[in-house]
């Protein structure tokens, strides 16, 4: 038997040391074979990351529907015809009572979410309050409020909050035909104003909504060459929603999905690479080559803002099948 000699062709991870990614870089490690692909991811993935523990958030969502915004994704926006009706904020003890039953469940990063183009003076108040209440659970905390601007994201900070998750969602030749109230540029100014008020930065996109594979790793790109990466990257596979412009989306390939997953680890190997909308329509073994491929991080619960999630149970059978243990505060 001949063993081919296949290091020849191994893919190489750029230095992320004041590099700069290419498009053209970035596609021929996804367009590596496969093995080597995912070898590289999990080489970079131990090199930063203990492989078998995941990071556990839990999401919450505390003003649903009746957004401005049109996403094309979405179930809350009011543009859309989806059945969901529009909520009020949340009570500020609610929101505590939520977060102590998911910390009791094993989670360490509770993230609030609310359906606005951006915060009003009105709301910042009890917005405060959350923060505030869930830090003293001794949880991280995460908030999606929409855009911000410098004077709300610093008062965010000194109510300490942890992480603020503002999702630039595709490539920016593609981002137009998924949104049109606000520019991808908009996007990108409001991570800046967050990195500024010293928040952390969590940012990912959504893969499957009609986009071609060059939008999924140019958003990619787009990621790891921002000042600094983001610490948290979410990769949101689409739910198709009825009711919405993309009710009728293909969905991506599962393989496509992971070479995504890997891709976005060795651009960003510092970062928590996180498997978040989508998981229901996942496989066991999906969810497995994602873990290979550098996610270390994960929403538990039942729900996701508006849509399904996998339940406690079968996410706690499939870390006990893999030998993977929830990540503790700061062990990272």
């Amino acid at each position: 038997m001949h063993a081919s000699n296949s290091t020849t062709t191994m893919p190489q991870a750029q230095s992320t040391d004041g590099g700069t990614w290419t498009l053209e870089k970035a596609r021929a490690l996804h367009d590596a074979p496969f093995n080597n692909l995912l070898f590289l991811a999990q080489t970079v993935h131990r090199q930063n990351f203990d492989p078998n523990k995941v990071q556990l958030s839990r999401l919450l969502s505390i003003k649903t529907g009746g957004c401005p915004e049109d996403c094309g994704y979405c179930s809350q926006s009011a543009h859309h015809e989806t059945g969901l009706k529009a909520s009020k904020l949340m009570e500020v003890r609610r929101v505590i009572a939520e977060a102590t039953k998911a910390r009791d469940a094993g989670a360490t990063r509770y993230c609030m979410g609310a359906a606005w183009r951006n915060p009003k003076p009105r709301d910042m108040e009890a917005v405060v309050a959350m923060i505030e209440g869930v830090k003293a659970l001794g949880m991280e905390t995460c908030m999606t409020l929409g855009m911000l601007d410098l004077e709300q994201a610093a008062r965010l900070k000194q109510a300490g909050l942890d992480y603020y998750n503002h999702n630039i969602d595709t490539s920016e030749r593609y981002y137009s035909e998924i949104i049109s109230t606000r520019s991808f540029a908009d996007r990108l100014d409001t991570l800046e104003q967050v990195r500024q008020s010293g928040i952390k930065v969590c940012c990912g996109g959504i893969v499957g909504m009609g986009e071609e594979q060059v939008d999924r790793i140019d958003m990619l790109v787009t990621l790891a060459n921002l000042p600094e990466h983001p610490e948290s990257v979410p990769i949101n596979m689409l739910i198709p929603i009825a009711g919405t412009p993309l009710a009728e989306a293909k969905p991506i390939e599962p393989i496509e999905f992971v070479r995504v997953i890997a891709l976005a680890r060795i651009m960003m190997p510092k970062s928590h690479v996180r498997l978040s909308a989508g998981r229901t329509a996942m496989t066991d073994e999906m969810q497995a080559l994602c873990f290979f491929a550098g996610a270390n991080s994960i929403f538990v619960g039942d729900t996701l803002l508006t849509a399904d999630n996998p339940g406690e149970d079968k996410d706690t059978l499939l870390f006990r099948r893999l030998g993977i243990e929830p990540m503790e505060l700061d062990t990272q």
